[in-house]
């Protein structure tokens, strides 16, 4: 097939997808009850100063999603659509997600990643164990070093110098970070110049995103915890990839500045197919494939998979922490989006002071 033609399909394809999501967003618009005279609306109050901050009420799902793309992309006001004149970049980058070129790019499977995550969400796991998982790859071993070692974790002035001891400086979450840059990390390198916030912000939300998956598909769900972390992992990857592909179509049109509102689209739009692309890569189950095709915006919500359910309220419960810890949002206001997207409220409120600890105080509730 021609190069034009394919980006012409590409093009038709992803302003059709962009259509479907904005009339999906003015019909839940429709059904809203107005916001109070004297009061902002929760769409534009996430992104306003600190002490005009949305309420209990909660927000639109989307909403706290383009939140998240306001944080990352240090856009004030922004909402996900393709401006005038970055066609062509749109279809570029909707072409280069679904090219064999991407598709023989992708990063390779960490060797141990499935005995390790595993092990990490297994609280019968002993140190012992990890350690001995850890050793038999040189490179992982390298990173939790450098992580025990680093300000962060190190205590003392003695430095960390055994794998076993490494384990048990990092403790569990130290382990997950761990992982998730085995994920992350290879394909982590961005330019600078456009967006600095974004590779910080990403990864914060893959994390977060990960551990609330996995808590989502043990209490409530009944899913497999593995699969639904290492999913929302390869969703925050498949957002770099994303990022990666137009800042490096940018750079090809020369001239045109990279547009967030057209970053953001392409994020919500082609992540999940990145993320796919990855995850088919890695030989990962139909239930998994599955799982992360439920993660588009056009997905029915009441057909998820109970995995895809997990994901799905995962990856909102990171992406309302990151902006709560931005100052964009309220706990009460966080808590009632998850429970407005379908997320029990007792969970829900176990997670999210999980992930956001310093809510404790707010809430009135132990950590």
């Amino acid at each position: 097939m021609p190069v034009a033609l394919s980006i012409a399909i590409a093009l038709l394809a992803l302003v059709a997808l962009a259509f479907v999501i904005a009339l999906r967003r003015r019909r839940g618009a429709q059904t809203e009850s107005p916001a109070p005279a004297s009061s902002p609306s929760a769409a534009s109050s996430v992104t306003a100063p600190s002490g005009n901050r949305p309420g209990a009420g909660g927000l639109p799902a989307r909403e706290a999603w383009t939140a998240l793309h306001r944080l990352a992309l240090t856009a004030p006001r922004l909402e996900p659509q393709i401006p005038p004149g970055h066609e062509r970049v749109a279809a570029q980058v909707a072409a280069d997600v679904g090219s064999a070129a991407t598709r023989a790019s992708l990063p390779r499977r960490p060797l141990l990643l499935p005995q390790l995550l595993r092990a990490v969400n297994d609280p019968e796991t002993s140190r012992r164990e990890l350690a001995s998982i850890i050793a038999r790859d040189p490179a992982l071993a390298g990173d939790l070093l450098r992580l025990a070692n680093s300000p962060f974790y190190r205590l003392t002035a003695k430095p960390v110098e055994s794998i076993d001891r490494a384990v048990a400086v990092l403790g569990t979450e130290g382990l997950r970070r761990l992982v998730a840059a085995a994920i992350l990390q290879p394909v982590f390198r961005v330019r600078t110049g456009h967006f600095s916030r974004f590779p910080d912000t990403t990864w914060d939300h893959a994390f977060r995103a990960g551990i609330a998956a996995e808590t989502f598909a043990a209490l409530v769900d009944d899913s497999d915890p593995f699969a639904a972390q290492l999913l929302a992992l390869l969703l925050g990857l498949g957002a770099i990839i994303v990022f990666r592909a137009a800042m490096e179509r940018y750079i090809e049109q020369g001239g045109l500045a990279p547009s967030p509102e057209l970053i953001a689209l392409l994020i919500d739009t082609q992540a999940p197919r990145a993320a796919h692309a990855v995850a088919a890569s890695w030989e990962l189950s139909e239930g998994a494939l599955t799982a992360i095709t439920e993660q588009r915006e056009d997905a029915a919500t009441e057909a998820l998979s109970p995995l895809g359910r997990s994901v799905r309220l995962g990856r909102l419960t990171g992406a309302l922490a990151v902006v709560r810890t931005g100052g964009g949002i309220t706990d009460e206001a966080a808590l009632a989006t998850l429970h407005g997207a379908g997320a029990p409220a007792r969970q829900s409120e176990r997670i999210w002071l999980r992930l956001v600890p310093e809510s404790a105080a707010t809430l009135q509730k132990p950590v």
